[in-house]
């Protein structure tokens, strides 16, 4: 086949007399490259919703990566922001004039279970854990996402443009997450985020020894947890190993072999080792993320985050160093005996480290959460002032921004207000850290996503039909 296309193009460039010597190479480039993408399993099908161009005057802006500006313009096109100044002047542009409302990024969260966990909270659609095997790396949280769950709707109420799904945490490894843009779709893989890399679930501590050791089988402690762990890397290394020794190996030779026999499970695993699937990592304790640290040490691979992580505030300096994020509650702790030890300002202790390089995030992991993550970051932050620290609004709102968007890989994309980046933005009806204050519109690559004053322009699911009454009058609170 390949050498068919060749023959055509050749037998192209020379019925138009072209002399281009590197159209061959490239045209077997470009074809290439298409077919590597078609082979690319589940791939993101997404495309933006139509917009136009647009522009918002006159707002205060809090740009997700610590700066703040008053009174200003943003211009955004073809679901990209391409300009940000004082009184842009453009023709042909819908215009919104903000009156000095509060302009943000749109909010990101980094750990959620929507889709997965769906509302209703039935059995039948409870698809969260594949709760058969301390190892289960081989599955993908998005096989189980549910396209009609309203909580998403909830959350783009709430100003969330974009979130990451996990599996949940009965397992060592619970399989693939992914990140999804806030859009009603008929299949997730409209949903998809462009380019946004897998992440692995894992998960340290009471959770998988609880899981399995209740029945009788490993892992039933934290030291089975580590074993557990290490053994699965040992086996994703030899992989990797015989991956690599056939495919060293000339065409030739490869013809009188077989190739090694895939696996799904490793293949994940490989991933990680190879630097492609981030690691988001439940553990609580201090010492049990040490232990977690020192064995991505051992097999060389990345924590991208400690999600939950009531005791991050211990470690807060090394979680620094070693340039991993703590994706953490405001307030939410004791609810089991490894939660029990937690501070108000560990967000703020974590944001602090080093001279103010960690890297803090306010997370959900929960479907009401996820609808005030604004109002969760200003909690932690009040926290941090009063535990002394001088950190201002501009920064926090890095914590439900630009940081979780680093974790979920997309940050040459979204997560804050620059030239180039997607224009996923929210404008508030007063300050954004004030429980008094609401998302007003939330545009999603440029398009209007949700207005609060628009019935129409607010997205009802399948499931909501029939429930919900259009005609109803709204209720200001």
């Amino acid at each position: 086949m390949k050498k068919r296309i060749l023959l055509s193009a050749i037998t192209v460039c020379f019925l138009n007399s072209c002399a281009e010597p590197e159209l061959e190479s490239n045209l077997d480039s470009e074809l290439s490259d298409k077919k590597e993408q078609n082979r690319k399993p589940f791939a993101s099908n997404y495309s933006a919703m139509s917009s136009n161009l647009t522009l918002i005057k006159d707002a205060n802006i809090y740009d997700g990566i610590g700066n703040v500006y008053l009174n200003y313009d943003v211009l955004f096109d073809e679901g990209n922001i391409i300009n940000i100044d004082k009184d842009i002047e453009v023709e042909n542009a819908t215009t919104y004039h903000s009156d000095n409302k509060w302009l943000t990024p749109g909010i990101i969260d980094i750990h959620s279970h929507m889709g997965v966990y769906p509302a209703p909270g039935v059995r039948t659609s409870s698809d969260g854990n594949e709760a058969t095997d301390p190892i289960t790396a081989e599955v993908w949280a998005e096989h189980s996402v549910w396209t009609q769950d309203p909580q998403f709707t909830l959350a783009l109420k709430g100003g969330v443009t974009a979130f990451h799904v996990l599996p949940g945490s009965a397992n060592l490894m619970g399989g693939r997450g992914a990140t999804f843009k806030n859009v009603p779709r008929n299949t997730i893989h409209d949903m998809k985020f462009p380019n946004a890399p897998h992440s692995l679930k894992m998960a340290c501590g009471e959770n998988p020894k609880r899981v399995y050791g209740n029945r009788g089988q490993a892992p039933s402690t934290r030291m089975g947890n580590m074993a557990g762990f290490r053994k699965a890397w040992i086996r994703a290394e030899n992989y990797k190993k015989l991956q690599a020794e056939y495919y060293e190996k000339s065409p030739s030779a490869r013809e009188l072999l077989d190739p090694p026999m895939r696996d799904l499970q490793l293949d994940t695993l490989a991933g990680v080792l190879d630097g492609n699937i981030l690691v988001q990592n439940h553990c609580y304790r201090a010492d049990e993320m040490a232990m977690m640290i020192e064995m991505s040490h051992e097999f060389n691979y990345q924590i991208t985050a400690f999600h939950h992580a009531v005791e991050a505030y211990k470690i807060a300096d090394l979680l620094a160093d070693e340039g991993i994020c703590g994706a953490l509650w405001a307030d939410w702790w004791g609810f089991k005996h490894e939660a029990y030890d937690m501070v108000p300002a560990n967000i703020a202790i974590v944001d602090q480290a080093r001279g103010g390089t960690g890297c803090a995030i306010v997370h959900s992991d929960d479907e009401v959460g996820i609808q005030h993550l604004n109002q969760e970051a200003a909690k932690a932050l009040i926290a941090g002032i009063r535990a002394g620290y001088d950190i201002s609004k501009a920064r926090a709102m890095r914590w439900i921004t630009s940081n979780p968007a680093i974790a979920a890989g997309i940050f040459d994309q979204t997560g804050s207000i620059e030239v180039g980046k997607d224009a996923d933005l929210v404008i508030w009806s007063g300050d954004p850290f004030s429980v008094y204050s609401i998302a007003e519109k939330v545009f999603i690559d440029g398009a209007l996503a949700y207005d609060y004053f628009k019935d129409s322009s607010q997205p009802v699911t399948d499931f909501d039909l029939g429930i919900l009454n259009p005609t109803s009058e709204r209720i200001v609170q």
